[in-house]
């Protein structure tokens, strides 16, 4: 079979050498990679260690190997072009059609998806011209990542950093699985809740649930690749943040609720992934609770949480908002769901069976989406990401 064809392309700047993270992944699964770094990024990263990792040639000027043409070549023959880190310099050159060096020919020639993964200090990717050489590109097609947040280089704390390497390969695989596929949630909004919340009954112990956060991390990264702001509320997960993605961490329901509220108004679609807790203790021990010999412990007494669902789906914070829910259930799993689609109020509800080894944790499961107009459309058992795919491809026919 022939492997699909990535020009990784590396520009000048530091996290340059995050690149080559991002590189493995991509030779070692089954991709044919040529590297194309400016001169700046070669005082990073040098030649050799792009030649070696690739097992390919490194060039970074139009000059050499002219027989083969390689700045028309490269672009015309890949299945995806990925910069990475792009710089603010890059980002210019790009916006404005210049080819001064091998890589800028290569994004002008190349017909297929173009991903770029910009990397810059927080002053640089807030800069105005930054932001309109960014709009461009992507109102051309062209995929850009929103940078991360966090450590940059020196003390330099900001939105700017570079995504973790593994997230940008996720990000690549979901564009080139889907070559062809519309940014059809270019210019929305998506707010995403994920993983399962914690409820406190003394310093050391809580009440939680199985929940890893695996499917509303996959619903946060196709989002992405098909073009959408992603906010993911994440409750108690240990997972990398996904490329272009920004994360708000909480633990309890409360907490959960507090950042959805907050975030809601700017959203045209809600996502309600996340595993919430229905109860929560009455009252919460300051100190560590005992183990008394010989003696049972005392009921725990429980109160009822806010239910976040119902509340985002009967109060929608903007017209036009579409709400999706989640249903976990482990017996007569439909009926539960027609039920609780009802109860709640929302436009969507997914419906799965959990349990000890189902879904919970799993990188696949099964599901079946209702839709409060009375559509059922069943998702059969395949990756999250696929699941994830079907939720936004009905969200994204109702937004129009």
């Amino acid at each position: 079979m022939t492997k699909p064809k990535v020009v990784l392309g590396v520009s000048g700047g530091i996290a340059a050498y995050k690149a080559c993270e991002l590189l493995r992944r991509l030779t070692e699964s089954g991709h044919e990679v040529r590297v194309v770094p400016t001169e700046a990024a070669l005082h990073f990263v040098g030649a050799a260690t792009w030649a070696a990792l690739s097992g390919q040639p490194v060039s970074t000027e139009v000059w050499e190997s002219v027989h083969e043409v390689p700045h028309v070549r490269l672009g015309q023959e890949a299945d995806l072009v990925v910069v990475a880190p792009a710089t603010t310099d890059l980002l210019a050159k790009a916006a404005h059609g210049l080819a001064d060096d091998l890589l800028t020919n290569t994004l002008l020639t190349a017909r297929c998806p173009v991903v770029l993964a910009p990397a810059m200090h927080t002053e640089m990717w807030e800069h105005p011209a930054t932001r309109e050489n960014v709009a461009t590109l992507r109102r051309r097609g062209v995929h850009v990542i929103e940078p991360a947040s966090g450590r940059l280089t020196g003390t330099d704390t900001g939105k700017g950093r570079f995504p973790d390497p593994a997230e940008i390969f996720a990000y690549c695989r979901q564009v080139l699985a889907r070559p062809d596929a519309p940014q059809d949630l270019a210019g929305r909004h998506v707010l995403i809740s994920a993983g399962g919340t914690r409820e406190a009954l003394d310093p050391v112990r809580f009440l939680g649930n199985r929940s890893s956060g695996k499917q509303g991390y996959a619903l946060a990264r196709t989002a992405a690749a098909r073009g959408a702001r992603v906010t993911l509320v994440a409750a108690n997960t240990a997972l990398a943040a996904p490329a272009g993605v920004d994360v708000v961490p909480v633990s309890s329901t409360a907490e959960l609720r507090e950042a959805l509220l907050a975030a809601a108004p700017e959203a045209d679609a809600v996502v309600m992934a996340a595993a919430v807790a229905d109860f929560r203790p009455a009252a919460y021990a300051t100190g560590k609770i005992k183990k008394k010999d010989d003696a049972e412990p005392e009921p725990l007494a429980l109160v009822r949480n806010p239910d976040i669902l119902a509340e985002l789906s009967a109060h929608r914070a903007r017209a036009g908002q579409l709400v999706v829910g989640f249903a976990a259930e482990t017996d007569d799993v439909l009926a539960h769901g027609r039920a609780k689609l009802a109860r709640k109020g929302c436009d969507l509800l997914v419906v799965n069976e959990v349990g000890e080894t189902k879904t919970f944790g799993a990188e696949s499961s099964e599901a079946v989406v209702l839709g409060a107009d009375g559509s059922e459309t069943p998702v059969p058992y395949g990756p999250k990401e696929g699941l994830a795919h079907t939720v936004w491809d009905l969200v994204a026919a109702r937004l129009g």
